[in-house]
């Protein structure tokens, strides 16, 4: 298989989140995090879930991502339960997770390694494309500690993408980052999801953030974790975080969170 060929490879995905219920044990007995969840992502969605901290949307990112197991229901991609990770559902973190010891390239090439159709070369033509694609192929041979806080985050995006999932989960990537870097990455992920149309399924606690990246923001609230209300955001891409319009959607999903949980201004994301 070519490299084009394998960039355009992967068909689009379509998850369906069916009954989910998801119990931690602690020792006061079991916690409930999330309860009886329904949703289904379609493919090329763009849907960003927001809740305060313990509504349990980094818990169904992980069980998305097969790295935790529902207590009851189940998580179907295209029909076929999701048992375990697997390379057709990327995870990026808030935090980079990037390899030290690695430079940029091979921290992008090490997902490719595991990939069976193609060769040494292929693989390096492939991370330099997702490495110019986030603008980062300048950068190909620094080392990691070299690189400011959202240059690691988009080297983690390129090593996310490079091994072409079919479904994106983002759980705050850009959390920890500064006001002006996140609006450049805002630019950048929204360009990168319409070039590639991935599905992305993005955690956030930022209102105002979700209503800028997504087609569809759904709202959670807490103890247990429930879908309390979906919103379609009806707006074109590319979106400006300080447009008026945007700030209307964000204003009319805070009011209702506030309605489901007290919660704080700044824990609503607010700016």
């Amino acid at each position: 298989m070519s490299v084009q060929e394998e960039l355009r490879s992967v068909p689009p995905a379509k998850l369906l989140i069916d009954g989910v219920t998801k119990d931690f044990l602690t020792r006061s007995g079991p916690l409930r995090a999330l309860d009886n969840i329904s949703l289904q992502i379609n493919e090329g969605d763009f849907v960003c879930m927001v809740g305060p901290s313990g509504c349990g949307k980094s818990t169904l990112l992980n069980i998305i991502a097969g790295l935790e197991k529902p207590t009851s229901g189940m998580t179907l991609m295209d029909g076929k339960p999701v048992t375990q990770p697997g390379r057709d559902r990327m995870v990026m973190f808030q935090e980079s997770a990037l390899f030290p010891w690695l430079d940029v390239l091979h921290n992008v090439l090490f997902g490719l390694s595991f990939k069976p159709n193609l060769n040494s070369k292929e693989r390096r033509e492939v991370a330099h494309f997702y490495l110019r694609l986030v603008g980062l192929e300048e950068f190909a041979n620094s080392n990691i500690h070299e690189l400011s806080g959202g240059m690691k985050q988009r080297a983690a995006l390129a090593r996310s993408l490079a091994p072409n999932p079919r479904v994106l989960l983002m759980d705050e990537p850009f959390a920890a980052l500064d006001a002006l870097t996140r609006e450049q990455l805002y630019g950048d992920i929204q360009r990168i999801w319409a070039e590639r149309q991935k599905t992305i399924v993005f955690v956030t606690h930022n209102v105002r953030e979700a209503v800028c990246l997504g087609n569809r923001v759904i709202l959670f609230s807490p103890h247990p974790g429930r879908v309390r209300e979906e919103f379609v955001i009806d707006l074109p891409h590319p979106r400006d975080i300080n447009s008026v319009e945007l700030a209307k959607y964000a204003s009319r999903i805070t009011r209702a969170l506030r309605g489901y949980v007290d919660a704080p201004e700044t824990e609503l994301g607010a700016e």
